[in-house]
């Protein structure tokens, strides 16, 4: 019985861990730090067939930018979790 509790105690947990990851990586900060590590991730997508998603990327981090000037970090957060989404590390 303590096994069976056991084994769906460490189930439940490894289970659950996917989701905090993902949920982690949809709360993208809105700072300078994070922002110019991000244009880092985009500005090194180099694969031809990836242009697309790089435009992309591109395009909502000009967008995150500008809200984080404008002090509007709800819209900056959104723009860079889809940057994220753009460049399909999400």
């Amino acid at each position: 019985m303590l096994k069976f509790t056991l084994a769906a105690i460490v189930l439940a947990s490894v289970s659950g861990t996917p989701v905090l990851a993902a949920e982690t990586m949809m709360k993208a900060k809105c700072d300078n730090a994070s922002m110019m590590k991000m244009q880092t991730k985009i500005d090194g997508m180099t694969d031809p067939m990836m242009k697309e998603k790089k435009e992309m990327a591109s395009k909502e981090m000009m967008m995150a930018h500008d809200s984080m000037k404008a002090k509007k970090m709800d819209d900056c957060k959104m723009h860079m979790d889809n940057a994220m989404k753009s460049m399909g590390t999400m």
